[in-house]
């Protein structure tokens, strides 16, 4: 019995090492594959590491032109608040100038209302007075031709 437990233990054994060989092609296999995958990492992070480089000074760029837009939107929104303060006061002025002008009219226009009044009085009896000079003159002439033809009829 001692033989039948030698062969069987001689049979598992071969059988072993039979399996050993066979897995060892895989094994060897995903060896490869695995050292070809960490070569490709190790490129990919070479490429890599330069760009993300990139990427962060372009964003620190990005940053800082922002902020230099930022400054300059604080100035043009300083300078329309000023603005908007100049366009306050030029509208009181002009509010305030057309208030003088209608003072200055209205001082203005009732004296020359009055002297254009007292003009038009003038002119209209200076006109009456010389259609009644005009008319006394000619009831003269027809008085005097009146008069003129009595006598000579007479």
């Amino acid at each position: 019995m001692g033989d039948i437990g030698e062969v069987a233990a001689l049979v598992a054994a071969c059988a072993f090492a039979v399996l050993v060989l066979i897995l060892t092609l895989p094994i060897l296999r995903l060896r490869h594959t695995v050292d070809a995958t960490t070569r490709m990492i190790n490129d990919l992070n070479d490429r890599t590491a330069p760009l993300i480089g990139d990427v962060n000074t372009t964003v620190k760029n990005v940053n800082t032109a922002l902020e230099q837009v930022q400054t300059s939107l604080d100035g043009v929104n300083l300078q329309l608040a000023k603005v908007d303060t100049m366009t306050s006061h030029a509208q009181n002025v002009t509010a305030n100038v057309a208030n003088l002008a209608t003072v200055v009219s209205a001082a203005a226009a009732n004296p020359l209302v009055k002297v254009a009044a007292f003009g038009y009085g003038v002119r209209k009896a200076a006109a009456g007075r010389r259609h009644a000079e005009t008319e006394r003159e000619v009831r003269d002439t027809i008085k005097q031709q009146r008069r003129a033809a009595r006598r000579g009829n007479r």
